[in-house]
């Protein structure tokens, strides 16, 4: 148990982030999900309305779970922490868009598939930032 607490200790931020990815992944879905069945998606604007509002559930729910948990950040500017999180998110939205732009509707893929591929994609991106911009150590 001490091996596996030792090995969880050395390697902490990165499994925390991904556990509450798997957890901003499921939100962020199932709001897509909610959003098939009230909305058309296989119209493009629709889709990518649909895009937005999985992403803003996605947004609020990491930045409180990352701040928290997997950066423990202690930044008294949690408002400028929350725009540069957001900002950088943005980032990665507009990635998530073009993604979900070119495999369904250019590539003719499932968008299910296609949500998975870019869901890859932007949880790299996303850890780049959140780590080396958002949440960086300031050095003492």
């Amino acid at each position: 148990m001490k091996k596996i607490w030792a090995l969880y200790k050395k390697y902490e931020e990165l499994i925390n982030y991904l556990v509450v990815g798997v957890m901003t992944t499921v939100i962020s879905w199932t709001a897509y999900a909610v959003c098939k069945l009230i909305m058309n998606v296989d119209h493009p604007v629709i889709m990518q309305i649909a895009v937005f509002l999985r992403w803003f559930a996605g947004l609020v729910f990491s930045y409180f779970m990352s701040r928290r948990f997997v950066f423990k950040s202690r930044n008294p500017k949690i408002l400028k922490e929350a725009i540069d999180f957001t900002a950088s998110r943005i980032v990665t939205l507009f990635l998530d868009m073009f993604v979900m732009w070119i495999l369904p509707t250019v590539c003719k893929m499932d968008d299910w598939i296609a949500t998975f591929i870019s869901a890859v994609l932007v949880v790299i991106m996303n850890y780049v930032f959140s780590k080396f911009i958002v949440f960086r150590k300031k050095k003492a």
